[in-house]
C-alpha cells in the first residue's frame, strides 16, 4: 500500500468528519472566487485605460463642469493629438429604477479617443451625422431590448429642456461593442449639441475633456501644462492619466480592496481555526497507529509528510470545489449583470491565486499535527492504547 492510498484513506475514515472539512472549506473558497471576481471588474479600470489618454476635470469635483472654451485651447497645446469632451447625462428608460449610464459627447473626437470601441462602418456613419442618434452599448441594449432604428425616450432627473420637458426623444442608430471584455458596453453615447442647444440651465458646459497624448511620454508635461494654463482661473482643473482617473472614480464608493479584504480574510481565519483544531484531534486520536507504523519501519518524516498531504490534500479538494462551484454561479449570473459589471468573470489569476492560497491554507492547518505525529513516542503512545 503506497503513500497515497494511506494518506486517502485516512483522510475520509471519519466521512462525516471529511464531508464538513470540505464543506467549510468549499464556502470560503466560493466566496473568496465571488469577490475575487467582482473585485476584478470593479479595479478593470486601470487594466483598460490607454497609456496616452488623459481625463481633465474640474479641480473641485468631477461633478462640477468646466467652461466649453477649455476644450479648444487643449487642443492647441504641444504633444496633444486628440481632444473630446463629454458631460454626465444620467437618465432613465420609463422608470426611475430604470437607470441609463449617458453621456453627450462630441462624437467624432469621442470615437477617435476610444478606438477600442466597434461597430458596423455604416452604424459608425449614421452616429456621427444624425442629431438625436443614441449610439447603444451591446449589454445596455441586450438588458433594454433595444435595436437599431428604434425610437426610445430618455428622462433625466437632472437636465430640462427649455420647453420644460424631461424627456428626451432619441433614434437608435448604432450599438457599439469592444473586443476586449473588460471593456464596458453598458452605456449610451448621444450628441452634445443635440443636448446643449435644447439644455435650460448650464449651457456651453463640457462634464471632462479626453486628451490623447502623441506619447505616453509627454502624459507629464500635458498634464502640466493644461493645468497651468487655467490656473487661478474661476475653474481651475486636475489632469491626471485615465487610469488614476478610473481609480479615483472607483474610490468615491470607499476602499472596496479593504472590504473584500475583511471578508475574506474573516472567513478563511475562522476556516483555519476549524481545520487546525479538527486535524489536530484527528492526530490525536490516532497516536496508537502511527506508533505501530514507527514499529513497522515507517521514519519520522515520512509520517511528518504523510500527514502534512493529507492536510493539503483536503484544502485542495474543498478549495477546488468551492471555486468550481464559484466559476458555475458567476457564469449563471453575468449575463444578467452585463449592464452593471461587464467582464464579470473567474480569472485566471483568481483562479490560480486560489488554488495557491488552498495549498498555503493545507499546510497552514497541517503543520502543528505533522510535527506531533512525528514526535510519538512508540513506547508512550502504546501504552495509553
Amino acid at each position: 500500500m503506497n503513500d497515497l492510498t494511506l494518506i486517502r484513506k485516512n483522510l475520509f475514515r471519519k466521512k462525516l468528519r471529511a464531508i464538513l472539512l470540505t464543506l467549510s472549506i468549499l464556502i470560503a473558497f466560493l466566496i473568496f472566487g465571488v469577490l475575487g471576481a467582482f473585485y476584478s471588474v470593479w479595479t478593470s479600470g486601470g487594466a483598460v485605460a490607454a497609456d496616452n489618454r488623459l481625463i481633465t476635470v474640474n479641480r473641485i469635483n468631477f461633478t462640477v463642469s468646466m467652461p466649453y472654451a477649455y476644450w479648444a485651447r487643449v487642443s492647441a497645446l504641444d504633444g496633444v493629438d486628440n481632444v473630446s469632451q463629454a458631460n454626465w447625462f444620467g437618465g432613465y428608460y420609463q422608470d426611475p429604477t430604470q437607470q441609463v449610464q449617458t453621456f453627450a459627447v462630441d462624437p467624432e473626437t469621442y470615437l477617435t479617443a476610444y478606438p477600442e470601441l466597434t461597430m458596423p462602418a455604416e452604424q459608425r456613419q449614421a452616429f456621427l451625422e444624425t442629431r438625436d442618434c443614441l449610439l447603444v452599448g451591446t449589454d445596455l441594449a441586450a438588458m433594454y431590448g433595444w435595436s437599431v432604428g428604434d425610437t426610445i425616450p430618455l428622462l433625466s432627473n437632472i437636465w430640462q429642456k427649455t420647453d420644460g420637458s424631461a424627456s428626451w426623444e432619441f433614434n437608435i442608430c448604432a450599438i457599439f461593442d469592444a473586443e476586449d471584455d473588460k471593456v464596458p458596453a453598458n452605456y449610451a453615447l448621444f450628441h452634445y449639441d443635440y443636448y446643449n442647444e435644447a439644455l435650460a440651465f448650464n449651457t456651453d458646459q463640457v462634464g471632462w475633456l479626453i486628451i490623447n497624448t502623441t506619447d505616453a511620454s509627454l502624459n507629464e508635461q500635458v498634464s502640466r501644462a493644461v493645468d497651468e494654463m487655467f490656473a487661478n482661473s474661476p475653474a481651475e482643473t486636475e489632469t491626471t492619466t485615465e487610469a488614476a482617473f478610473n481609480e479615483a472614480f472607483a474610490n468615491q464608493f470607499g476602499n472596496i480592496a479593504l472590504i473584500l479584504l475583511f471578508v475574506v480574510g474573516s472567513a478563511f481565519t475562522t476556516i483555519l481555526i476549524i481545520v487546525g483544531f479538527t486535524m489536530v484531534t484527528a492526530i490525536n486520536e490516532r497516536t496508537g497507529e502511527i506508533a505501530v507504523m514507527k514499529t513497522l519501519g515507517f521514519p519520522a518524516p515520512r509520517i511528518f509528510r504523510m500527514v502534512l498531504a493529507e492536510s493539503v490534500m483536503l484544502s485542495l479538494v474543498g478549495g477546488l470545489l468551492g471555486l468550481g462551484l464559484a466559476h458555475l454561479l458567476i457564469n449563471a449570473v453575468a449575463g444578467f449583470l452585463a449592464a452593471f459589471l461587464p467582464g464579470f468573470a473567474l480569472s485566471a489569476m483568481v483562479f490560480w491565486g486560489g488554488v495557491g492560497l488552498a495549498v498555503l491554507l493545507g499546510l497552514l492547518t497541517g503543520i502543528v499535527p505533522a510535527i506531533n505525529a512525528q514526535r510519538v513516542k512508540i513506547i508512550t503512545a502504546l501504552s495509553k492504547q
